[in-house]
């Protein structure tokens, strides 16, 4: 079996890829991969009810399941708190597969979503950051380029950006961040590995049972119709923003308002009433360079993969 080897480092304001190279997997361990803003919080959710009945987890789950690639959390606090737990583990990465320390042994669950959805989504995300996540991103030693910006207020100049300009050089789209559509096609053109699970925002929203199912059956966990109606119950925007605390990253202090800042409306489409024509155009344009039909096809309607 032929798998992914790391061909270059991401490393900005948020990412480090290097970061990987300190990481000591199990043979159970579970990562879960996304661009961002694609469904990795709701995916941490239900994976962690699934591991740990009635909600009882060891830690808040933004704990249990550290984004090793994040830059602004010390190396040592995330990989000794990895070592010290004693149960199934789960990470997460928001690198592109390319720059991905690719380890056979994990099992890797990548979602997904529209990129104008996601576009809707970081908006969100990122004109609410807090004086915290600024440090983070720009005071934390090991730099690498420029630092993050601040958002001008105005989400038309963001989202022209966001579809034209890269933050690598080797990308066109996603700044200030970096690109959901490279980070898409990279992991596409691994979607036929066995231990890669692709799953799609859209169809998690038509039918979460199913998916759940999905999950469970792709991690070899032996659930039955109950205990899976449970952890739906356990994973819905209502009941996750009711425990915000427990589910968002930092438990929320890196966003004005805090956690519950961070869950927004978690809806699709939303973008319809906002762009502009010649924005939508933009977003064409930027998928025409970066995505094949087949992925582009599935990261719009979903499917099976």
């Amino acid at each position: 079996m032929q798998y992914p080897t790391r061909t270059r480092h991401c490393q900005n304001h948020h990412l480090d890829s290097t970061r990987w190279d300190h990481f000591q997997p199990r043979s159970d361990d579970i990562c879960i991969a996304t661009s961002m803003k694609a469904g990795t919080t709701w995916t941490q959710a239900i994976v962690a009810n699934l591991l740990h009945p009635n909600g009882e987890f060891p830690a808040p789950v933004w704990t249990l399941n550290p984004w090793i690639d994040f830059r602004g959390v010390p190396l040592d606090l995330i990989m000794d708190g990895l070592e010290a737990q004693d149960h199934r583990r789960c990470v997460k990465t928001h690198l592109p597969m390319e720059s991905l320390r690719f380890l056979p042994e994990l099992k890797y669950i990548f979602v997904s979503r529209d990129g104008r959805d996601v576009a809707m989504s970081l908006w969100n995300h990122w004109s609410k950051y807090s004086e915290l996540a600024y440090a983070e991103a720009n005071d934390t030693p090991g730099l690498v380029g420029d630092k993050f910006p601040e958002p001008s207020g105005d989400f038309h100049d963001y989202v022209k950006e966001f579809f034209s300009r890269g933050w690598f050089e080797w990308e066109s789209d996603g700044y200030p961040f970096w690109s959901h559509l490279h980070n898409v096609q990279s992991w596409w053109e691994w979607r036929h590995l066995p231990n890669v699970l692709f799953l799609h925002y859209g169809d998690m929203k038509a039918d979460t049972a199913g998916a759940i199912g999905k999950i469970a059956a792709f991690l070899d966990l032996d659930v039955d119709d109950a205990r899976i109606v449970d952890v739906e119950a356990r994973c819905t925007m209502k009941a996750m923003r009711a425990d915000a605390d427990n589910y968002v990253p930092d438990g929320g202090s890196s966003w004005k308002g805090g956690a519950k800042t961070f869950i927004h409306k978690g809806v699709n489409g939303r973008w319809r009433d906002v762009m502009t024509e010649a924005e939508l155009a933009l977003y064409e344009k930027a998928c025409d360079r970066v995505l094949d039909d087949d992925a582009r096809r599935w990261l719009e309607e979903g499917g099976a993969v």
